[in-house]
């Protein structure tokens, strides 16, 4: 495995998401990387594993790049070119068990891969989280709020997953408020708390302020 592999990854996550304005920028995968990684120091999980995982994981997601979200063909390009060959199967197995798909969503099999999703799921809630979500919103050019559409709660993948008219406020009902309750280690536990109970007061405020 190259010596500077994660200098690396980070450049190639840079050029992946150089044009981004959806809310799964660079930013956004630095943080979880950096968060990740301290999750492992305290999980005992391989800290050059979880931080390739981390540096890796949206470059085939499939609200990016539809076309080798199934492959995870730029990530394996990327490892293999680094070396990596010997560690490429488990930071892909952790990639493809990272995303939220619905209620369903899989449980990471390793720590490692806890340790990312994770890290994933604290950068979706709290502060940070309410303005990736209406980043994601305006990329999709949904509507902040409409009371007619109604959130579909309790999805499962094959109904997350469908095309269907939606809005950025139900995206909290039908994902971010259930965020907290599926975190794997004590440590993202704690702090999801907060980052929670905020979310719930910007969605109260809001609702508030729309009714006048």
């Amino acid at each position: 495995m190259n010596d500077n592999i994660i200098e690396n990854a980070i450049r190639f996550a840079e050029e992946c998401f150089k044009n981004d304005s959806s809310g799964h920028d660079i930013d956004h995968t630095l943080r979880v990387y950096r968060t990740a990684v301290r999750l492992a120091e305290r999980e005992n999980a391989d800290k050059k594993i979880t931080a390739l995982a981390a540096l890796l994981h949206d470059v085939d997601d499939r609200k990016l790049s539809p076309e080798t979200a199934e492959s995870k063909s730029r990530a394996r390009a990327f490892l293999k070119e680094q070396g990596a060959e010997e560690e490429a199967e488990k930071i892909i197995r952790i990639i493809s068990q990272v995303s939220f798909v619905g209620t369903d969503s899989p449980v990471p099999d390793s720590i490692e891969g806890k340790c990312v999703q994770d890290a994933d799921r604290l950068d979706a809630i709290g502060a940070i989280g309410i303005a990736r979500a209406f980043s994601f919103g305006a990329d999709r050019k949904r509507k902040m709020y409409d009371p007619d559409v109604k959130p579909l709660e309790g999805a499962k993948s094959s109904e997350y997953l469908a095309e269907r008219e939606n809005t950025t406020l139900n995206h909290f009902y039908e994902k971010l408020f259930l965020l907290k309750d599926m975190m794997n280690t004590d440590s993202a536990k704690r702090l999801a708390e907060g980052r929670d109970r905020l979310m719930h007061l910007f969605v109260e405020s809001f609702l508030e302020e729309w009714n006048g």
